[in-house]
């Protein structure tokens, strides 16, 4: 597979012209070629960028100069934070980057050109199945404290679809807690999900050490990235830090609008008992054995 995947990249990076020192015989490389197009005809402020592009401080700020030292961007801070920088396009670099667009639209059609319509067809659902397949990759779950900016982002995000979904609403102060006390070791933990640094979804532990179980609680994924497998990929990691904490068994409770939940539950192992808590919001409980 690890060949596989390395002899994919060499493809690639040749037939889109990555190895060319003049990117879409422009007098620039790839690298300065896409943050011209990141910046985009608004601006971008600097941080963005950094995230977007995943890129360390010092590599884009040596790409921003190059480009300034052109002519083709202006970097300056926010007059309101002078913390808060952002790039702009000169009037030359308006006119290098729809030069770009151009060129690229004629790389995309050269790609194309050789091939049968089915062929085209085969290779454009490919390469929206790999785009999506390595966007899955791309996401880290790390532990956070739920004091975290992106925690409480994440909380938030979940609590507000809850409240939207459920036909009568949902009151976070009702029913079963999970406050942040009870999502810090040893008594639990808190995941976050990040994708090019953003947050993109959470979930949660509580462990009841003296009865051997953990409960689940507060799994969310944002809309951007649903369908790549993160919901279950977060269940497992909580499953895993359950285990590792002393839980033979894991529980949860979802309330019954939430049937894509359901499925993946059911999915996962998990089998439905009768209810263990008195959780107003709880129409299905479920169970599953980590031994």
């Amino acid at each position: 597979m690890v060949a596989a995947v390395r002899r994919f990249n060499r493809t690639v990076t040749q037939q889109i012209g990555a190895l060319n020192d003049n990117f879409l015989a422009q007098d620039r490389p790839l690298a300065r070629a896409r943050l011209l197009w990141e910046i985009g005809p608004d601006g971008a402020e600097v941080r963005s960028l950094r995230t977007r592009l995943d890129l360390d401080s010092g590599h884009l700020s040596r790409l921003l100069r190059s480009l300034e030292k052109d002519g083709l961007v202006v970097v300056r801070p926010d007059s309101a934070d002078g913390r808060v920088r952002t790039a702009f396009l000169t009037e030359a670099g308006h006119a290098e980057r729809a030069v770009l667009d151009q060129r690229s639209d004629d790389l995309a059609r050269s790609l194309l050109a050789p091939l049968s319509r089915r062929q085209q067809d085969r290779l454009v659902a490919a390469m929206q199945d790999v785009e999506r397949l390595l966007t899955a990759a791309g996401v880290t779950i790390r532990t956070v404290d739920p004091s975290h900016a992106d925690a409480r982002a994440g909380i938030r995000a979940y609590l507000t679809e809850l409240d939207r979904r459920f036909p009568e609403g949902f009151d976070p102060d009702v029913g079963i807690t999970a406050q942040p006390h009870e999502l810090r070791a040893p008594a639990g933990e808190l995941l976050v999900a990040y994708l090019r640094s953003e947050p993109v979804g959470c979930g949660a532990v509580k462990h009841h050490r003296d009865d051997a179980w953990s409960e689940i609680k507060r799994v969310w994924v944002a809309d951007s990235v649903r369908g790549l497998g993160l919901g279950r990929r977060l269940l497992g990691e909580l499953e895993r830090r359950a285990r590792a904490a002393g839980a033979d068994v894991v529980r949860l409770d979802t309330h019954r609008s939430l049937t894509e939940a359901t499925a993946l539950y059911r999915s996962a192992g998990y089998r439905e008992i009768g209810a263990y808590n008195d959780n107003p919001y709880a129409h299905h409980w479920f169970e599953k054995s980590l031994v």
